[in-house]
């Protein structure tokens, strides 16, 4: 299926290949072209075309290069504009651009894992799950004018996220320009994803009347933390429900009054057998579940689950360079940020095709990091020796034909090079001395009086 001119990279590297398969698909020059005239409200294209910004921020965003700058100096005589104009393009790219740009890899991505029958069981059967959760960007380096005469770090903005734990996939994107909005200003902008039989998973944040209710009529369910400013009055008794998984557990219905209308919902109540990080001895949790489809301590657990979509935000941080703290300007950023995510799609897909071939076990045990980091040292001499041209066919594969042909090469990935390293339990520093600035001391005289 593949030319032999593969097959060294095939026995040396098939994640490499894989990963390489995947983005041709992924990264269709004309089909990122075609996605920026029928988003972009201002922007246009006349030398500089779209795709080829794409090829410069994700050679960075995947550290094959080492900088925006490093990434056009290689390309140069192939660029039709100066590097300043690269420059000028990022810092007005369009938020809808950025979105549009993860939404459509999600819905390229679902079919083909669905296809490869690698989907994960639903967390509540009947239910479509979505978690919400945002994430701030890093702090960029002070490169602009009206950075120089503050100390305070300058924060590019901020990314509201839909992740699909089904599918593995971050569904949609919605994005602020400004550092210290809050999340509930982009609520307005989600309300209309909201779908029947969804299940929306979220932190006490996003707990307004106007979204549960919203969530309520959309015939959605919710299971969403109640924020302290939301109170309503209590119906019915408290009923033990017995051991959870992170406390004891109690359930009574609540009732809220919004916009004459009222909203009766179930409060799960789990009081800590460890305080929070906020110092929280109990936590309430507000669903509207039916009780039959999950019960009390069901839905506590259910609302651990949001740990799901930050831990794909960690993965991002700590496997990709996302976030380049040298693109100040708010746009730039959010653009190196969404095309992270549409690498993390990629990355799902990848693991969708590995556990089609290797069962969903060999997937949970696979490191980021490790697959990562494989990816990027063959990278450069793989595109070499296997120049743009022999990848451009799998690229074009009919749906079913190319799932087919990730399987066979998932096939051939040994997921044992991948396992993740596993460390015991943490221990408790121990006491130091107090802190003297510019002290310092002498690693071999310490081993030296340890081994006396």
């Amino acid at each position: 299926m593949v030319p032999a001119a593969f097959e060294p990279f095939l026995k040396a590297s098939p994640v490499c290949v894989l990963a390489r398969t995947i983005l041709e698909r992924l990264f269709l020059p004309e089909r990122l072209d075609q996605l920026f005239r029928d988003t972009a409200q201002r922007q246009y294209q006349h030398e500089l075309l779209f795709s080829q910004v794409v090829e410069l921020m994700l050679a960075t965003t995947l550290r094959t290069e080492s900088s925006l700058g490093a990434a056009y100096h290689k390309r140069a005589e192939h660029m039709p504009v100066s590097r300043q104009a690269v420059y000028d393009k990022l810092r007005s790219t369009e938020l809808g651009i950025c979105a549009a740009l993860v939404r459509d890899s999600a819905d390229q991505v679902a079919p083909l894992i669905r296809t490869l029958q690698a989907t994960r069981a639903p967390l509540v059967p009947g239910y479509r799950t979505r978690v919400l959760d945002g994430n701030y960007l890093s702090a960029t380096q002070r490169r602009l004018r009206v950075h120089r005469d503050s100390w305070a770090a300058p924060l590019p903005g901020k990314v509201l996220a839909i992740y699909d734990p089904q599918l593995d996939l971050v569904t949609d994107v919605f994005l602020t320009p400004d550092g210290h909005a809050n999340e509930r200003e982009l609520i307005p902008q989600v309300v209309p994803h909201i779908g029947a039989n969804d299940l929306w998973i979220a932190d006490r944040n996003f707990c307004t009347l106007g979204f549960l209710s919203a969530l309520h009529e959309a015939d959605a369910g919710f299971v969403i933390r109640q924020h302290g400013a939301l109170e309503g009055a209590l119906r019915g008794e408290r009923r033990a429900l017995g051991r959870c998984e992170t406390g004891q557990g109690y359930e009574q219905e609540v009732e809220f009054r919004h916009l004459d209308r009222t909203l009766r919902v179930r409060r799960v109540t789990v009081v800590l057998d460890q305080p929070t990080r906020d110092g929280d001895t109990e936590i309430h949790v507000l669903t509207n579940v039916p009780s039959d489809a999950a019960d009390g301590c069901r839905v506590a657990a259910l609302y651990l689950k949001r740990w799901l979509i930050e831990n794909r935000f960690y993965e991002l941080a700590m496997t990709l360079n996302c976030e380049p703290d040298t693109l100040a300007y708010p746009p730039a950023a959010l653009f190196a940020f969404c095309l992270g995510l549409l690498a993390s799609n990629a990355v799902a897909l990848l693991k969708g095709a590995v556990r089609s071939a290797h069962g969903a076990e060999a997937v949970s045990e696979l490191s980021s990091y490790y697959l990562t980091e494989e990816i990027r040292t063959t990278w450069v001499g793989m595109n070499i020796a296997l120049p743009g041209p022999l990848w451009e066919p799998l690229g074009a594969m009919p749906l079913e034909s190319f799932a087919e042909l990730l399987r066979a090469i998932a096939a051939r990935v040994d997921p044992k090079r991948y396992r993740k390293a596993k460390r015991g339990p943490k221990n408790p520093p121990p006491t130091k001395k107090p802190y003297q600035n510019g002290g310092h001391v002498s690693t071999h005289r310490l081993l030296q009086k340890r081994k006396r």
